[in-house]
């Protein structure tokens, strides 16, 4: 992955404004060294068609996609719309990155722990770190540094 090949990453919505979902992308932007490009548009909604439409145009945008993030209190709120998602992805043998509850007051739900190719709380290193594992398959083996002085 480099600035010339970023990583196209979709982030499961449903054509709404959603804080988890602008979330993802001010960790995504805080990770130094991590270049992506953003497959999914939740200002692209179709102007007829109905539900069968806003499908289309998901799965259209998911197919741009390497890999899939679902912020998974997404699915608590609209699960009808996440469940087709997670679906759509795995049809079209995508890993999906299921990210925790933000601030940790709720649990994973069962049915996106269980689909997932990988959990990850709200981190941008452990987020950017498992796109790459799970879109590229790069191990990144970075070590924490911590300095001290000593007595």
């Amino acid at each position: 992955m480099s600035e010339k090949d970023p990583i196209r990453v979709f982030v499961m919505h449903t054509f709404s404004e959603h804080p988890d979902y602008r979330r993802v992308f001010e960790y995504l932007e805080s990770s130094p060294n991590f270049f992506y490009v953003n497959c999914s548009n939740i200002e692209s909604i179709p102007g007829s068609g109905g539900k069968e439409a806003l499908k289309d145009e998901l799965r259209t945008q998911i197919q741009m996609a390497e890999v899939v993030i679902v912020p998974s209190v997404m699915y608590t709120e609209q699960r009808e719309w996440i469940v087709y998602q997670m679906n759509a992805a795995q049809a079209m043998d995508l890993p999906i990155v299921a990210l925790e509850p933000f601030g940790g007051v709720q649990e994973m739900p069962k049915e996106v722990a269980e689909r997932a190719s990988e959990q990850v709380g709200w981190n941008e290193r452990l987020i950017a770190d498992a796109l790459r594992r799970q879109a590229r398959h790069e191990e990144t083996q970075r070590w924490e540094t911590i300095e001290f002085e000593m007595p």
